[in-house]
């Protein structure tokens, strides 16, 4: 009898050997606002926690695939998030310098999961914590703005881990689990302006109209609606009436939207004046048309005046 039972316990231990069990959980990866229209790079990082038991002192080979995500990549260099149908590119890597991209061995590109290790302790436990580095690429002016979602679950997250001394994370060998987890950013409407002054040049008698040009360049978001307004100049004046100075003495002109001089450039103070458009995540580049009319010419000198320009969007 003691025989048949020591027999059956041998039987059992080589199954029991080998029992391993790993469980995952991971935090959002939120880039929270992006700035679209400052070209650069936005940088996030999230956290995957994993527990596992085993047989002590033994070494689990970790190997958390991501796949595309519900946001969809449209190739190994681009992930999207979506807000609707519009999309925001963004990329997962495995290293801080964010170089070496986070794959899957499930998706048809080339990167693959990264190898992590995890040795049990004496007791046949252990977790450990695998940084996600993130990145919403530069370079994506056009993007619309909005609230932008990537999901990541199921056949998108194939986490397998199994008893390993090695480190290929190509295949789908192991057991298998999934953890859950978001990608999220919000891009805000945005508006940046710059300038080209107006130079009349040099006048002897302003006994006739003294014309030039100037710039207001404006780059806004994909799809908002903006004004330019520009103000009175430091004497706040009418936007035909505005005034260079010299001390006490003036030279008047007048700054347009057309190049007949037809159509006074100002803001709400004078209903009709402002300049109106729509951003396209692109330079939108605006001619301001100035005029100095025939008048009563002052001493000689430079005559100087300061226009803000405002953008409402």
């Amino acid at each position: 009898m003691l025989r048949a039972v020591g027999f059956v316990l041998f039987l059992l231990l080589p199954s029991l050997s080998f029992a391993q069990s790993c469980s995952f959980s991971s935090s959002n990866l939120n880039f929270g606002s992006v700035d679209t229209l400052s070209g650069s790079q936005t940088n996030s990082t999230a956290s995957i926690s994993v527990d596992c038991t085993g047989i002590g002192l033994q070494r689990i080979l970790l190997c958390p695939n991501l796949a595309e995500g519900s946001g969809g990549a449209t190739s190994a260099a681009a992930r999207q998030m979506l807000s609707g149908a519009n999309p925001l590119n963004y990329q997962i890597y495995s290293d801080s310098t964010r170089s070496v991209i986070w794959g899957s061995y499930s998706w048809p590109y080339a990167a693959r999961s990264p190898a992590y290790a995890l040795t049990l302790n004496a007791l046949g436990s252990g977790s450990g914590a695998i940084t996600i580095y993130g990145a919403v690429l530069g370079g994506q002016s056009t993007a619309v703005p909005g609230s932008y979602l990537s999901t990541f679950s199921g056949a998108n997250t194939p986490f397998r881990y199994r008893y390993s001394l090695g480190s290929d994370c190509t295949t789908s060998a192991g057991t298998a689990t999934t953890t859950n987890f978001t990608v999220n950013a919000s891009v805000a409407a945005n508006c940046l302006v710059t300038v080209q002054n107006i130079d009349f040049g040099a006048k002897g008698v302003l006994s006739a109209d003294v014309d030039a040009t100037g710039g207001v360049s404006v780059t806004c978001t994909s799809g908002t609606a903006y004004t330019v307004s520009l103000n009175g100049g430091t004497t706040n004046s009418a936007p035909t009436a505005r005034k260079m100075s010299k001390g006490a003495e003036t030279v008047t002109y007048g700054l347009y939207k057309d190049a007949a001089r037809s159509q006074p450039w100002g803001d709400a103070a004078t209903p009709g004046s402002t300049v109106p458009g729509t951003g396209n995540g692109l330079v939108q580049a605006l001619t301001v048309y100035g005029r100095v009319p025939p008048q009563t010419t002052p001493s000689a000198g430079v005559y100087t005046d300061t226009v803000v320009v405002t953008i409402t969007y």
